[in-house]
């Protein structure tokens, strides 16, 4: 019999952890088709489906769902494993984790202060992804954006910033809308931009109190900083977080168009899990004090909340 086919196994075990192939594309950082190659592989070893994909997605067979139950528990038995035999090879990176928005607009520009300040601390910087839960073996801190008031057990969660959004576009674009406090049907007519769906305009069209048009039209961009760019551009009016874009405010890169704000009930949250190692805590703990101290007023007390 040929030998067990391990990297499949790895893949399909993926695929039913994180619910998709795409998920697990995403979290083995190879493409759905690598993936799907990877499952088909196996079931061809295996003599049998471990889908059914008669419907249009595909279900977990009852035998399917035994062998991932038990690929889970073996994984992570391997994983603590290794762990526990890996070789000290002396000081260990701090591991920051940052959604793409705080990482790009936030964190990347100020780090060169931090490492500054402390060049003996070795900082490495991670994606965290919106919506995935964070593996805190391999972080030490991370910067989500979030309403959940819950955390892991032995995360500290502390608030960071506002999540509070308003209306902005390129100067560029002033020109067209006519004028700096547009009425809400203008801003329509310059074009809506949308971070992810259209929910975020909804809300805040529902605030001002403006009849909505049905359907609400405009790209929809899947990241913040795709929305980012594309309202830099002048391609429309986008409703971005004021924490996010202070910098572009301040330097007339974007123009705010309205104090009235949505998604005050999100924010930017830094989670900190707690570190047995000395060395690594100090590090944490300076990392922490940096960070609060170069976010200056949390409060943006201009917003028509």
């Amino acid at each position: 019999m040929a030998q067990v086919p391990l990297n499949a196994l790895r893949a399909f075990e993926a695929v039913v952890r994180f619910g998709s192939f795409n998920a697990a594309a995403e979290a083995l950082f190879v493409t759905q088709s690598a993936v799907s190659h990877q499952v088909r592989h196996l079931e061809d070893w295996l003599g049998s489906p471990l889908f059914d994909r008669s419907a249009g997605r595909p279900r977990l067979l009852p035998h399917g769902e035994d062998l991932a139950r038990t690929l889970t528990l073996s994984l992570s038995e391997i994983e603590s494993a290794c762990r526990r035999a890996r070789v000290d090879l002396g000081p260990k990176p701090l591991v920051i984790a940052a959604i793409p928005s705080v990482a790009v607009c936030w964190l990347i520009p100020r780090l060169s202060a931090f490492r500054n300040l402390h060049p003996e601390i070795e900082v490495r910087v991670i994606y965290a992804i919106h919506g995935h839960a964070i593996d805190f073996r391999d972080v030490h801190s991370a910067f989500v954006f979030s309403d959940e008031k819950t955390v892991q057990p032995g995360v500290t969660r502390e608030y960071f910033l506002s999540g509070a959004s308003v209306p902005v576009c390129s100067t560029a674009l002033i020109e067209t809308l006519g004028s700096r406090a547009p009425t809400a049907d203008k801003i329509i007519a310059a074009g809506l931009l949308h971070d992810t769906d259209s929910t975020g305009w909804q809300a805040w069209l529902r605030r001002v109190g403006t009849r909505m048009p049905a359907p609400l039209v405009g790209p929809v961009f899947e990241d913040f900083n795709l929305l980012r760019a594309a309202a830099l551009s002048g391609q429309g009016v986008a409703l971005c977080p004021i924490a996010m874009i202070r910098e572009d405010l301040d330097t007339g890169r974007l123009v705010q168009l309205s104090g009235i704000a949505v998604l005050n009930e999100f924010a930017y949250f830094l989670l900190s899990r707690e570190v047995t190692d000395r060395a690594t805590e100090a590090a944490a703990r300076a990392f922490r004090d940096w960070a609060f101290a170069a976010r200056g007023n949390p409060n943006p007390e201009f917003l028509n909340n």
